[in-house]
């Protein structure tokens, strides 16, 4: 790996307020550039080269590590279910950080979610798995938090999505624009409304990013 990007991924990390150990540098570039040789066939990310794929994808997903931690700050351990998760992101890198996580990507194309199962094979990433499935159709025990980037408008988001947030949990989407239109569609059209809104800094990306966070209205 380019020594310029090694250098660029810890000051990134950094300035997030991040220290990666030796271990998680290895794993989050081996998944670099696993993600880089599956795309020639699997058209995995839009996004070629290694500059691109640091920051749109590593440091993107990276930078919500710690508001995460923060929101389960009293849990050693989090069942997280990354919705539409495509080649694992963000849910590969909160699995590479957040080692005592319990971490499940679904997707409904099967090439994507092959492809993090040979990520956390490869990784050695135990507390990783993935399943080929609609979000729909998914039938499973509510978790702790339900995360979805760049998957689907609020409402449809949470329409889909929210019935697998536990009574205590949470359920985040990782966005672009904060957007007016798209709040109001949420509270419109479902049963849930924005609870928190977090402006999020990506280091070396110059575009807006922010996490929002859903509750169910009335609680």
């Amino acid at each position: 790996m380019d020594t310029i990007i090694q250098q660029r991924l810890d000051e990134g990390a950094k300035s997030l307020g991040l220290v990666l150990s030796q271990e998680e540098k290895q794993r989050l570039f081996s998944y670099m550039n696993l993600l880089k040789r599956w795309n020639k066939t699997y058209n995995l990310t839009a996004l070629k080269t290694d500059e691109q794929i640091l920051v749109h994808h590593l440091l993107d997903s990276l930078s919500v590590v710690l508001p995460l931690r923060k929101s389960f700050s009293n849990r050693e351990s989090v069942r997280v279910l990354d919705v539409g998760s495509g080649g694992g992101l963000p849910g590969v890198v909160l699995a590479i950080m957040n080692p005592t996580w319990q971490v499940e990507c679904i997707d409904a194309v099967e090439k994507k979610t092959s492809f993090i199962l040979q990520v956390a094979g490869i990784l050695g990433l135990k507390n990783l798995k993935s399943k080929h499935i609609r979000i729909e159709n998914y039938s499973v025990e509510p978790v702790d938090l339900v995360i979805s980037r760049a998957f689907a408008s609020l409402a449809d988001f949470a329409n889909l999505a929210g019935k697998h947030v536990a009574h205590t949990g949470s359920l985040v989407a990782m966005k672009g624009h904060y957007l007016e239109e798209e709040i109001e569609e949420l509270h419109a059209k479902s049963l849930w409304e924005v609870a928190s809104y977090l402006p999020i800094e990506v280091p070396q990306l110059e575009a807006e990013r922010c996490l929002i966070y859903l509750k169910q209205k009335g609680i």
